[in-house]
């Protein structure tokens, strides 16, 4: 018997708006989240050891929904990471108590997006840092990433994360995205969808402007200079496929590089429960297969949120209520919340526009692969270099499967969640392959790296019970 109707995972927007929605509807709801309180990434809860800070709008929004979420009757679980499942949705997790299994009929994929990165050489130096790095350690603490700071890749999220620096006091020496202002003002007609957000889009650039922060377009890092941290970076003009033009180089003393090239949508879940998947760069890479109401292939999990698409903060509530509607079908209420779900659905659709726009807007150009220098380490877990993959991918590597068979790309602590989108783009240069064919990596647990004592527990050999051995 199981011990919830739905279990959530993730309590961003997506996820938190799922389970309020699925309880309205007199479902029994467990949320679990890793971090220690609901609001995922957009909407972090700050530290409590962070004093005198500026409210905003993000955290009166974020604080709402916490409160909204706490009378909605869910269950929250935070603090716990879940490393595991089984294909009954069984959720196996490690929580400050130790060990957690919980089980549902329906399963309900929140778990948002991961940074997408091109290895540069030198971002493996102390002093580079993501850019959803350097919002966690704005929001939550309060903590600027560095005293010179560089803030380069491409889409919306230089903005933001140049813009909150400013703010915070801190010095921005140079915004330097990949993507060139045509590929900005193509996009024009979606962002119109959104004028709340673009408005806010265009308050972040003004107060670049007044902070006179330089902002390059189609430009990109060729190297982080540096020792024992970063000391410089050099920058230079890329072509409309994002292939590093020569010449026009220019090198900027700095202390930071807060680095990224958008989101890929977290599919860890969905790839280890077995559902189909299909490669949109649109909106992010690799999303599951599902229906109008966000059901996956299989039966009784869903997905909301970037997991299904990068689509942005605003849409994901929405695509979280639609996925909680497909639950409650499942109870045999398909009928009477009918109307609810084609209007949830229009809504949602309408509002994933302009987020679709800026997830294409970061989406990375076939010759950025050409700013990877051969020396430069792809996969940080098992230090493998771009001539290591190179080799192997020239040998006849022609898939992930295949580089993770000879070089162990991907086996690393962070399942290839890092390195994979650049090593299947090094595959698509060396070979012209489609990205649908060179594959995703594969997902098998732990999802998470975590500890073996707390998976485990305390016991002391002498007391395994050890079988009498087998007659003769």
């Amino acid at each position: 018997m199981s011990d919830y109707d739905l279990i959530v995972l993730g309590a961003g927007p997506a996820g938190a708006a799922a389970a309020i929605k699925a309880r309205s509807l007199g479902l029994s709801v467990a949320v679990i989240d890793e971090a220690p309180a609901a609001g995922g990434q957009v909407y972090r809860a700050p530290s409590p050891a962070l004093t005198a800070t500026q409210p905003d709008a993000d955290r009166a929004k974020g604080d709402a929904l916490r409160a909204r979420l706490a009378a909605s009757g869910a269950v929250l679980y935070a603090n716990h990471r879940v490393w595991s499942l089984t294909p009954s949705f069984s959720v196996i997790s490690i929580g400050p108590d130790g060990p957690l299994t919980l089980e549902a009929s329906n399963l309900v994929v929140a778990a948002g997006a991961v940074e997408r990165h091109i290895p540069v050489s030198g971002w493996t130096l102390p002093g580079v840092i993501g850019l959803a790095g350097a919002t966690v350690l704005l929001k939550a603490h309060g903590v600027l990433p560095g005293r010179r700071a560089v803030v380069a890749g491409s889409g919306p999220l230089l903005l933001l994360v140049a813009s909150k620096i400013v703010a915070a006091g801190g010095e921005v020496v140079a915004v330097v995205d990949a993507a060139p202002r045509t590929s900005w003002l193509a996009r024009a007609w979606a962002m119109l969808a959104r004028p709340d957000l673009m408005a806010k889009g265009a308050g972040w650039l003004l107060a670049l402007l007044k902070a006179r922060v330089p902002i390059h377009s189609g430009v990109a890092i060729r190297k982080v200079h540096g020792t024992d941290g970063v000391e410089a970076i050099t920058i230079g003009p890329v072509d409309r496929d994002w292939r590093p033009v020569a010449g026009s180089e220019r090198t900027i003393p700095a202390d930071a590089v807060c680095l990224g090239f958008g989101l890929l949508p977290s599919t860890e879940v969905t790839r280890l429960l077995g559902a189909e998947h299909r490669y949109e760069p649109e909106l992010g890479g690799w999303i599951p297969t599902v229906d109008a109401t966000l059901q996956t292939s299989v039966p009784g999990l869903f997905v909301a949120g970037d997991g299904a698409g990068v689509r942005g903060a605003d849409a994901a509530p929405l695509s979280g209520e639609l996925a909680a509607l497909g639950v409650a079908r499942r109870f045999g209420r398909g009928g009477e919340l009918a109307s609810e779900a084609t209007k949830i659905e229009a809504a949602w659709h309408r509002s994933a526009r302009f987020g679709t726009a800026m997830s294409a807007l970061a989406m990375p150009l076939p010759g950025a692969a050409a700013i990877i220098a051969g020396e430069t380490t792809v996969c940080r877990c098992e230090g493998l270099s771009r001539a290591t993959l190179d080799a192997a991918i020239a040998a006849g590597a022609r898939t992930l499967a295949d580089l993770k068979a000879t070089t162990r790309c991907g086996m690393g602590p962070c399942g290839g969640r890092v390195c994979g989108e650049t090593a299947a783009m090094l595959i698509a240069a060396a070979t012209g392959w489609d990205r649908q064919a060179i594959g995703q990596p594969s997902a098998r647990p732990p999802l998470r790296p975590v500890p073996l004592a707390a998976i485990t527990g305390a016991f002391d050999y002498d007391d395994l019970p050890i079988p009498a051995p087998a007659p003769l």
